[in-house]
This record gives C-alpha cells, sequence and structure tokens, in this order.
C-alpha cells in the first residue's frame, strides 16, 4: 500500500471547495478531471462541467474529491471515504475482502476505463473505503 488518502464527495461544488481548501492549505490542485471529459456514455446530462475526479496537494496533505452524480448525494459524515492506493492488485483483493466482511461491497474490484483496478466498501463500523491499483505509470498519490 503507498498511502491513505481522504476522498471527500461534494453536491456539485467540488471545484469550489477544492479552491478554497487550495487557496486555505497554501496547496495546488495538481489533476482534476470533469465527468464532461469522461469516455462518451459516463456524463450525465448537465453534469459536463462536475468534477469527476480531482487531486489537491499542499505541504504532506493529500486529497481527492469528487461530484456525487445526480441520482446520488453527499450526507454530511458520509461524505468522506478513505483511498487505499496499492502497488499490487493480490494485496487490493486480500485487503478487500478483509475490510469487505460483515460490510456492504458498493462497487466491486473492477477494471476501470481510467487505467486503474477499483472497487468501494462501506465497512461494518460504516467506514466507506475506496480502492485503487494503478496498471499505468502513477499519476495521482
Amino acid at each position: 500500500m503507498e498511502a491513505v488518502v481522504p476522498y471527500l464527495l461534494f453536491n456539485g461544488n467540488a471545484k469550489e471547495a477544492f479552491d478554497f481548501y487550495a487557496k486555505g492549505l497554501g496547496g495546488n490542485i495538481v489533476m482534476s478531471t470533469t465527468f464532461g471529459e469522461a469516455p462518451e456514455g459516463a456524463c450525465a446530462a448537465g453534469q459536463e462541467d462536475k468534477i469527476m475526479h480531482a487531486v489537491l496537494q499542499a505541504d504532506g496533505i493529500t486529497l481527492m474529491c469528487s461530484d456525487c452524480p445526480p441520482d446520488k448525494s453527499a450526507t454530511l459524515g458520509d461524505n468522506i471515504s478513505l483511498s487505499l492506493n496499492f502497488t499490487d492488485s493480490a494485496t487490493m483483493d486480500k485487503t478487500f475482502e478483509a475490510l469487505a466482511e460483515g460490510g456492504t461491497v458498493t462497487m466491486a474490484l473492477q477494471d476501470t476505463f481510467w487505467g486503474a483496478r477499483f472497487g468501494m466498501l462501506k465497512d461494518k463500523f460504516g467506514t466507506n473505503w475506496m480502492f485503487n491499483h494503478d496498471k499505468s505509470p502513477k499519476q495521482h498519490p
């Protein structure tokens, strides 16, 4: 595992929030992709300018975020996930299975269009986890 990174979900104001956090923390948004930049069919109408994924870095801090799709909403207290970035898929699979025990898999581990193996779950204590293994060269923390 490389790092644990807080992942924040927003209800359409992720860009505003990350601009605010970058200024307040003295950091930079080092990567930002909108839903409109995703492959055709991956974006709901009206979501084109909303953040699909962004990364902010500031003096030893890394945060990630996205806006929720239109059929979902972020609820205070349930809008933060801990994102685990793995260097190999075998360790990721083992960790995913262990943390899923007694919890709920919200997205099974699968290959994605952005070149990673990815999945999500909520453990039996209510903590949200994201699992990522980049198959291509490292693009984010």
